[in-house]
C-alpha cells in the first residue's frame, strides 16, 4: 500500500482542482455541465473562502480531492459539514484514498464541533453508495432535495 497524505488546497492548486472537477463530472456523465474556470475557482474558494478543499496525494502524486463547506442545523444549534465533491482518480480507488479524505473531514468536523457530515450521491452510483455505507453512513429517505438555479431565482428579484 502506498503512502497517503491529505493536505489543505492552496491557490496554486486551482488547475489541479479544475482537472479533478472535470474528472468527477465525466464519471457522473455530467461533463457538459462544467462551467467552472480557474479564475472563478481561485476567487470563490481561495479568496472569498466560500468553500474549502482537501487534496489527497498517493505516493506524492495528486490522487483526489474533497470540497466542502459549512451548513447549519437550527434544531441542533450547531454547524455541519457539507461535502460538495469527493473524487479519487479511478486508478487509485480501493487504495484507501477516499477513506483517508473522510477521516480528515471527520477530524475537521469534530474539531469545529459539527454534529453532522452530509453529501449527495447519484442513485445509480452503487460503488460509492457501498463505500459510504461501509463508513456507517445512512441515506436520508424522508428528504427530497430541491433546487432553484439562478435562471429561476433571479426572476423573483
Amino acid at each position: 500500500m502506498g503512502k497517503i497524505e491529505i493536505r489543505e488546497g492552496q491557490p496554486d492548486d486551482a488547475p489541479l482542482l479544475l482537472e479533478f472537477i472535470r474528472g468527477l463530472a465525466d464519471y457522473e456523465h455530467l461533463l457538459e455541465q462544467v462551467d467552472a474556470n480557474l479564475e472563478e475557482l481561485r476567487r470563490t474558494i481561495f479568496i472569498d473562502k466560500m468553500a474549502e478543499v482537501l487534496i489527497a496525494e498517493y505516493d506524492g502524486d495528486a490522487a483526489g480531492y474533497a470540497l466542502f463547506f459549512h451548513n447549519y442545523s437550527t434544531f441542533k444549534g450547531k454547524a455541519g459539514l457539507y461535502i460538495e465533491d469527493l473524487f479519487v482518480k479511478p486508478e487509485l480507488r480501493g487504495k484507501g484514498v477516499g477513506k483517508a479524505l473522510f477521516k480528515r473531514l471527520a477530524g475537521i468536523a469534530a474539531g469545529r464541533n459539527c454534529w453532522r457530515i452530509e453529501w449527495s450521491c447519484l442513485d445509480w452510483n452503487t460503488s460509492s453508495i457501498n463505500f459510504y455505507k461501509s463508513l456507517g453512513a445512512v441515506p436520508l429517505s424522508a428528504w427530497t432535495t430541491y433546487r432553484l438555479t439562478d435562471d429561476k431565482f433571479k426572476t423573483m428579484l
